[in-house]
């Protein structure tokens, strides 16, 4: 006999077919996410690139701070917002007059904005690739339960029938067997692109790390090496 898998779906019992039906969700969901995040990452990578060569050409903050509002997918604009706007925040409340001890201090609420915005962003990237994780974790036992199932009905014919003749099992049987391979279907992409997104996001979050490291560093030393007119008065 060829086999047909739609047609053993339709004489399936109503537990196959809810079982089979979970699978496809979780499937098209699955892929639905693998093409949103080859599609977001792209934009991230290209929008990161773009902003990062722009900002190390602006003549000044003010200046990065403008392109940094148009890049909205840079995580590296994200960061530099968040800091900057720390930064103005500081300038403001102390005058630019500071002795060094507390301008060493005013850089500890700048990095922790710069790292709260570094950890929103990846987030914000890495949402949905849980459900990648749970899909492929998942879905081999939700194919096996359907073959347990299966066969206890088959073994149930047997009873019913008082036949153990090939005929008699192997429909329930191969049955059965279809759903395990459709777990295996559904789990086996998605683990693969799971491992391949999250090493994609691990790149995106070194970068961005590298990015504010970088400049936190260039505005302590510009920080710290202004006239410090406090302590001169003194």
């Amino acid at each position: 006999m060829e086999l047909n898998v739609f047609t053993m779906f339709l004489e399936a019992g109503l537990t196959i077919k809810g079982v089979i039906l979970l699978l496809l969700v979780m499937s098209l969901y699955s892929w639905f996410i693998v093409f949103q995040k080859e599609v977001l990452y792209r934009k991230v990578r290209q929008a990161s690139e773009e902003f990062k060569e722009q900002f190390w050409k602006s003549k000044n903050l003010a200046e990065a701070h403008k392109i940094a509002k148009q890049a909205e997918l840079a995580p590296e604009a994200m960061v530099f917002r968040s800091a900057y706007q720390e930064l103005q925040k500081l300038n403001k409340a102390q005058g630019g007059e500071l002795r060094l001890e507390n301008r060493l201090a005013g850089m500890e609420p700048l990095k922790r904005a710069a790292s709260k915005s570094l950890a929103g962003e990846i987030s914000r990237l890495g949402r949905s690739l849980p459900f990648l994780a749970s899909t492929g974790s998942a879905s081999p036992f939700i194919g096996l339960f359907g073959t347990v199932w299966g066969i206890m009905t088959s073994f149930h014919e047997i009873g019913v029938r008082g036949s153990a003749s090939l005929a008699v099992v192997a429909p329930g049987v191969s049955e059965a067997l279809v759903v395990t391979a459709a777990g295996l279907a559904v789990a086996i992409p998605a683990v693969v692109f799971y491992n391949y997104y999250t090493n994609k996001l691990v790149e995106i979050e070194g970068d961005s790390q590298a990015f504010a490291t970088d400049f936190i560093n260039l505005i302590e030393r510009d920080f710290l090496t202004r006239p410090r007119t406090a302590e001169t008065q003194e």
